[in-house]
């Protein structure tokens, strides 16, 4: 039957964390309520020709208003964990110096609502909503962000540290760094290959200073950060594409794989790179590469890379393959291979999966259901074959889907839909679709009945 798994009940060990996941800006709404600051992705929304319709994140699935309503649907639904940002310019509206008590309030609401539905809150510190005033004094590419970072840690830690087990610092340095600043497709919008660099540089040291701060100020937790990595296959054999997928692996996943957990930036980039160095101080690289506790990984799709007539990276799409509606293959193989490749060559003290999902054109049925077999086979596949990694010695020790809701989905506004849980946006209405349903079964069977352990990973 479509969607059943295929791995058997016992591959996931005890205590593994079934969740989904979230980010502030695309669920939270309250925009302007309760003291909260302006963020690059409030400008950069109100910027004409940025985002599809104009649409932005003022009010989104006001989450802030309907956490609870929210977090009873997480407790339907069967999960053990949740993933949720904090929003920077609501706890520091300028950035750093003042605090917003009010917002710091609200996250001690969620957290408490999530644990009194033994529910574990994964918290991300930065999911790229940086305050204006920062961006405005140079943003990521400014070593001075690093220290406004750890300010804005320390802040967030001392006050959730005694109940949140498990944090993320930052959430896909390369969609920060090259999206943001490089190609200027998400906030802030620039187009520079130094801003880039720079700002990745600076987001990986803020994640390692960062590290040790939430081990001062919430010492029972356990930390990570999260990559987003795209598995990469030559096109073919041909000496040409095969240096051609190198180099792309190297730029989008060794980049910053290596500092995180080798402590260097690999040599084959640096060389190619050369023009545009990373502004690395003195002590830099063994700061970013501070031990952590488990590796995030964020999957959706792999690559097939060829050399281009260019003399750059050509992207292959296959015939037979499946696409979701924001054009990435459907290749739950390339999850496994990934998690291998992460076990033998990095030896990551733990992995979580803390995104994997996809967008399909979901529509309300005549009778009030939202059927989407697409995503329920979609995440069936990639379970089984993080089932058969973790067979294979991988040590995952939970996923997260993408995702709880429908919600703002960045430059595409409210175009794409993840959510396992549709939101009828003009009355923001919640109606579980048929993946929810399958996901609640899928968690059921392989937790015996009882909850795990919700409090870490071990």
């Amino acid at each position: 039957m479509p969607g059943e798994p295929l791995t058997p009940r016992d591959t996931f060990p005890p205590g593994f964390l079934w969740g989904t996941g979230t980010a502030a800006y695309q669920i939270e709404g309250a925009g302007d309520l309760d003291g909260r600051g302006e963020s690059i992705w409030d400008r950069f929304c109100a910027t004409p020709g940025k985002v599809r319709n104009g649409e932005n994140g003022a009010v989104a699935c006001d989450f802030y208003h309907r956490y609870r309503e929210d977090i009873a649907l997480m407790r339907k639904l069967g999960t053990t964990a949740f993933r949720l940002s904090v929003a920077w310019p609501r706890v520091l509206p300028e950035g750093r110096g003042r605090v917003n008590q009010a917002g710091l309030d609200f996250y001690d609401r969620v957290i408490d609502e999530l644990l009194a539905n033994d529910i574990q809150p994964l918290v991300t510190l930065y999911h790229w909503d940086l305050p204006v005033a920062l961006e405005d004094a140079g943003g990521w590419p400014e070593r001075s962000t690093v220290d406004a970072f750890c300010e804005y840690a320390e802040v967030v830690g001392r006050r959730l540290g005694d109940r949140v087990g498990l944090w993320l610092t930052q959430n896909e340095p390369w969609v920060v760094s090259w999206l943001g600043y490089g190609y200027g497709v998400h906030a802030p919008g620039r187009t520079s290959a130094t801003d880039a660099i720079a700002a990745a540089h600076h987001v990986l040291l803020s994640h390692g200073l960062a590290t040790d701060i939430l081990r001062r100020e919430s010492p029972d937790s356990r930390v990570g950060v999260t990559l987003d990595l795209e598995m990469a296959y030559p096109a073919s054999d041909d000496p040409e594409d095969v240096a051609a997928c190198r180099e792309f692996d190297g730029e989008r996943n060794r980049w910053f794989l290596d500092p995180l957990l080798r402590g260097a930036y690999p040599v084959d980039v640096l060389e190619r790179l050369a023009p545009n160095a990373p502004p690395v101080r003195d002590g830099d690289m063994k700061a970013i590469a501070a031990p952590i506790d488990f590796l995030g990984v964020n999957y959706y799709q792999r690559r097939v890379v060829g050399r281009g007539a260019d003399g750059g990276w050509r992207f292959e799409h296959r015939d037979g393959s499946v696409y979701t509606d924001m054009g990435w293959e459907v290749s739950p193989n390339g999850l496994f291979d990934l998690m291998r490749r992460l076990r033998d060559e990095y030896s990551p003290p733990a992995i979580v999966v803390t995104e994997n999902g996809a967008a399909f054109a979901d529509a309300q049925g005549h009778d009030g259901c939202v059927r989407d077999p697409e995503r329920r086979d979609y995440i069936a596949a990639h379970v089984d074959a993080l089932g058969r990694a973790i067979a294979a010695g991988v040590p995952v020790v939970g996923y997260f889907a993408w995702s709880l809701l429908d919600n703002f989905e960045w430059a595409h506004g409210y175009a794409r839909r993840f959510g396992f849980v549709y939101v009828d946006y003009p009355t923001l209405e919640r109606i579980p679709k048929s993946s929810f349903y399958w996901y609640r079964d899928h968690i059921a069977r392989v937790t015996s009945g009882a909850l795990a352990d919700p409090r870490r990973p071990t």
